[in-house]
């Protein structure tokens, strides 16, 4: 199946999900350059004088929505506060290939040091905003709403659900402790849904939700009489959850969930989800193809 096409310009703002703290930010930089540099870079510390400075861009080598520029920002200044990085775009703005999205000035060994987690950030953050951007486009025709899981990189998601954001899309629960859902395995544990449902009631604050996750007609009739805030149909075919929602008519939210690709996203509208979880905008995103390139080298001896 054809992939829809992207629209031009920044994503209109959602609703919901996390704010990046710059502490948290700086935290998962700094774990990424100890994993990468360790003990110090071989090469560049060997082949580059201390003193040179140099300038490089940042670029695309193919369309894609762009996601991370202040992560990658981050990167290189914990490695020389001094160097100058510009972003030439914001986040969430879809760019064509070649295009400059940010410029460096600095020490060059800093550059070369920090050129890679940079990449690896501002690579792995664009690609799922720009997989997140072509779901989006997938339903604009439909009120549903796309939204991402829990499944991320480990130590990565608040990135990872940031870029979700800038591709337009919505974040689900940020972990385990801000939100009840109550899937396959809390059932059979539980007892069954009414009594999974009944017993999260006494456990959460009254304004919480709770939403569970349903296989089959008959238990969306069980979460329905339980009186579940959301209901998700997980892996269902289209009819079933043409008629689910038929069922439910209103009386909770409906999220579809399972194997939702790109190429399938507008099918799954088309049943009346109001929301559409997909894994995979996370869990196995192609990366953006971004590269950094060295201009001019000098050598200079700051003060």
């Amino acid at each position: 199946m054809r992939r829809p096409a992207l629209s031009p310009g920044r994503p209109r703002p959602v609703g919901g999900g996390v704010n990046v703290n710059p502490k948290l930010v700086e935290d998962i930089v700094r774990r990424a350059l100890e994993e990468d540099i360790g003990t110090g870079d071989l090469t560049t510390e060997a082949t580059v004088p201390a003193e040179a400075t140099a300038e490089a861009i940042i670029h695309t080598k193919e369309e894609g929505v762009i996601a991370g520029l202040d992560a990658a920002r981050i990167v290189f200044r914990t490695l020389d506060p001094a160097l100058a990085f510009t972003a030439a775009v914001a986040d969430g703005t879809l760019v064509p290939q070649g295009t400059v999205i940010a410029r460096l000035a600095g020490s060059a060994r800093a550059i070369l040091m920090g050129e890679r987690t940079a990449l690896n950030l501002l690579q792995r953050m664009s690609g799922i905003a720009t997989m997140t951007r072509r779901a989006v486009e997938a339903v604009k025709f439909f009120p549903t709403r796309i939204v991402d899981t829990r499944k991320t990189a480990p130590g990565l998601r608040l990135l990872d659900k940031y870029a979700v954001r800038m591709g337009g899309g919505q974040n689900h629960r940020f972990g385990l402790y801000d939100a009840v859902l109550i899937k396959d395995n809390h059932i059979k544990v539980a007892g069954g849904i009414g009594a999974a449902v009944a017993a999260a009631r006494k456990a959460i604050p009254f304004t919480a939700k709770v939403e569970v996750e349903t296989e089959n007609l008959e238990q969306v009739q069980e979460a329905l009489t339980a009186g579940a805030d959301i209901i998700m149909l997980d892996n269902m075919d289209y009819d079933t959850m043409r008629k689910a929602v038929e069922l439910i008519n209103g009386r909770a939210l409906v999220e579809a969930s399972g194997k939702v690709t790109v190429e399938t996203v507008t099918d799954v509208a088309r049943t009346g989800v109001d929301f559409i979880s997909m894994g995979a905008l996370t869990h196995s995103v192609k990366a953006l193809d971004i590269s950094l390139d060295i201009g001019e080298i000098k050598a200079s001896s700051r003060a």
